[in-house]
């Protein structure tokens, strides 16, 4: 997140700016900001300037810039004071403009294995995060979350040392097993017998304790009953909704806890996923003579759900929810992105919050390119013609949403009277993944992002304004644009 002085008037405050008067030395509040801003995806505090009635800013300038940044420096390297100081010399920068100072402090977004960031000592009472509201002090959940994808080892491959092996289904265990032989032929873990199958795959692990072999959490999710989940996660639910006509409350609908089959992610990700696949009309292809139903859309589907599961916070309220109507599928899961929105949507870098349920995906042939997947799904949408797929991150309790829609994007305008390059279609794909219908965005913010020059980006505004997929609000400097 950069800031440009000669944009100033056109800044407002959102999740990733905040302003502070600062006249009689450093505000309180900025050790709420700076958290808040470390724990969700960094941001810029601007020391010297005011918010107006209206959004705007203007200076009030600074009585002692160099002893206020004397004076940051000192507070954010008191380890009573917070937690963690996650900035550098060129973090912080001084500017002066018809005579009033202001200072510029740029928070980066910390790392996975830093949070939470906190202050005064407490991590519990002391954790904030941003929202367009501004800062907000996290729930115990929220913290705990934090804490609990700090490790390079996940949740699931927790040992369940009071469990025994027998918190298995076994016909689900063999569903698994015939779908790995099937997938991967004369596999030489074929013929062994299901414990040491399992410990193979990373479903049981030897105790430290009593060196027997004993179930891990994500042999318990992948494989056990529904109500043996809920030993290890009370908040453990899945849920899937169908609404194909609208004057019915559901068309179909299927729930771990409803008593009548397992429960478990294996056989929910089978039933779901057959659902979701059976009134795709998608034109089948040939091989030869040999038909093929399984099209890029269908692998798509098997990635999203995937992804949906293996980075699910099993700890978290709510659970999964799958969501499908005639137009729509929208998959619901607890926990945030790990890897951070950007970089999901850039692809080539994978952290899934459940890595040994994830190798269980990737034994059966689902979800093999590690940190591909998201993008993957966007370039088959994009080939069908239909709108962009929409990811919303929600904190508070945290939440992922995919959204994916089957309904057909407008051409758009002139289209007919000039080709559009691959480069400028991968732009506009881009600036359309990177916002969302539930906030505005400045040029500078879309340029940011996508990595171009602003007049750049102002073209390609342009284009999406024309083609009815954004809107512009505002005149002038302070325009801003909204997806619709």
């Amino acid at each position: 997140m950069n800031f440009d002085m000669s944009q100033f008037d056109s800044y407002r405050e959102d999740n990733r700016r905040e302003v502070k008067k600062a006249k009689g030395g450093l505000p309180l509040s900025l050790w709420e900001s700076y958290p808040a801003f470390a724990n969700c995806y960094g941001g810029v505090i601007i020391l010297g300037v005011k918010e107006d009635k209206d959004g705007s800013w203007y200076m009030t300038g600074l009585e002692n810039a160099a002893k206020l940044r004397k004076d940051f420096w000192d507070t954010i390297n008191n380890k009573n004071k917070v937690s963690a100081n996650l900035l550098t010399d060129s973090d912080i920068e001084i500017y002066e403009e018809n005579g009033n100072v202001i200072m510029v402090i740029y928070v980066p977004k910390a790392k996975r294995e830093q949070k939470p960031v906190f202050i005064n000592g407490d991590m519990f009472n002391g954790t904030f995060r941003r929202n367009w509201e501004g800062d907000y002090h996290c729930e115990r959940s929220e913290v705990l979350a934090m804490l609990r994808d700090q490790p390079e080892e996940t949740a699931d491959m927790k040992i369940l040392e009071d469990m025994s092996l027998d918190v298995l289904n076994t016909e689900t265990v063999h569903a698994y097993r015939n779908r790995h032989m099937a997938y991967r032929r004369e596999h030489v873990w074929e013929r062994l017998d299901d414990a040491a199958y399992l410990e193979r795959i990373g479903a049981a692990k030897l105790s430290a304790k009593d060196k027997s072999l004993h179930p891990t959490a994500a042999w318990l999710l992948m494989f056990g009953e529904e109500y043996k989940i809920l030993y290890e996660f009370p908040e453990y639910f899945l849920d899937y909704r169908e609404v194909l006509d609208p004057t019915i409350r559901w068309t179909d609908r299927l729930q771990s806890s409803s008593g009548d089959w397992t429960g478990n992610l294996f056989d929910f990700f089978f039933r779901v996923y057959g659902k979701l696949v059976k009134d795709l009309k998608i034109p089948f292809k040939l091989e030869g003579i040999t038909r093929v139903d399984d099209t890029p859309v269908h692998k798509a589907l098997r990635e999203a759900l995937a992804n949906c599961i293996v980075n699910t916070d099993f700890y978290f309220t709510r659970g999964i929810v799958i969501r499908k109507d005639a137009e729509s599928i929208v998959m619901e899961n607890p926990g945030s992105i790990r890897t951070g929105k950007t970089q999901m949507l850039k692809g080539g870098i994978s952290d899934p919050r459940n890595k040994a349920l994830m190798k269980m995906f990737n034994l059966i042939g689902i979800g093999e390119r590690a940190g591909s997947g998201v993008p993957d799904i966007y370039s088959v949408w994009e080939q069908q013609g239909w709108n962009q797929p929409e990811v919303i991150e929600e904190y508070g309790p945290d939440r992922t949403i995919l959204k994916l829609s089957f309904v057909e994007k407008a051409a758009i305008k002139n289209g007919d009277k000039k080709k559009i390059s691959k480069k400028t279609k991968q732009q506009l794909q881009d600036m359309l993944a990177f916002m969302t219908s539930d906030r505005e965005y400045r040029t500078g913010e879309i340029a940011e992002f996508i990595g171009v020059k602003e007049s750049r980006a102002r073209v390609l505004v342009g284009e999406l304004v024309n083609s009815g997929k954004i809107k512009a609000i505002g005149k002038n400097k302070g325009r801003r644009y909204k997806r619709i």
